[in-house]
């Protein structure tokens, strides 16, 4: 992961860069928004860290810059101005999360790794095509593909494994599939998303060589290569 730190404070810019290098993040530092900028024109960035106050172009112009020209990228704003106003233009601005200077390390980590995954996920809330070892998902055609050869699904079977595409090798529970297939609370404890399971498995899975629809007991289920 790539990661922009525009940040005036040598010291804190230093910082902030052997911490997210120690957990194997790629950081390049820009010392004020101007540099910062002719970077992100240049390169892509999976993630920009900004202080608001900056030498050349304040992180509100900023961000509100990037938003104009890579309206993807996450930005975290660093800041010793606490207030709440100050905090509302910045996230107004197009900032993802904020945060009050001095900060604990640690914390910056958790928002970064929690900004990226939301990052993601909407990446790829917003892809037309989702696959995962040799099944393939169109969402454009309605289609779908395991080892090259289509497999016929209902729709409800289509939106259950879209599902589960967009959320691999994680495990969902059957009130999370209820909630977010179904858009409903109905009883877990009824077997109706394990029948569906089932459907799905016997198209996806059979005779297939690995399978890729897990059962985790007592937790949901997986999209996973085991």
């Amino acid at each position: 992961m790539q990661i922009l730190i525009v940040e005036d404070d040598v010291r804190v810019a230093q910082l902030i860069s052997r911490v997210l290098q120690d957990n194997e993040y790629q950081p390049t530092i820009a010392y004020d928004g101007k540099y910062a900028m002719e970077l992100i024109q240049s390169k892509d960035f999976d993630l920009i860290i900004t202080d608001i106050i900056l030498p050349e172009l304040n992180g509100v112009e900023l961000c509100k810059k990037v938003r104009i020209i890579k309206p993807h990228i996450p930005i975290i704003m660093l800041t010793a101005l606490g207030t709440t106003n100050h905090k509302v233009e910045g996230l107004d601005a197009g900032a993802d999360d904020y945060m009050v200077k001095p900060f604990e390390m640690k914390e910056l980590l958790a928002r970064v790794r929690a900004v990226l995954k939301r990052s993601q996920r909407s990446s790829t809330l917003h892809q037309s095509i989702l696959s995962y070892e040799d099944l393939e998902l169109d969402r454009n055609t309605k289609t779908v593909k395991r080892a090259n050869k289509e497999v016929k699904l209902t729709p409800k079977e289509f939106q259950l494994l879209e599902y589960f595409l967009t959320n691999p090798e994680r495990v969902l529970s059957r009130a999370e599939i209820a909630e977010n297939v179904w858009q409903t609370n109905f009883d877990t404890g009824t077997n109706f998303i394990d029948v569906y399971i089932n459907y799905l498995r016997n198209k996806i899975d059979k005779n297939h060589d690995f399978k890729l629809i897990h059962t985790r007991i007592g937790m949901g289920f997986i999209l996973n290569k085991e």
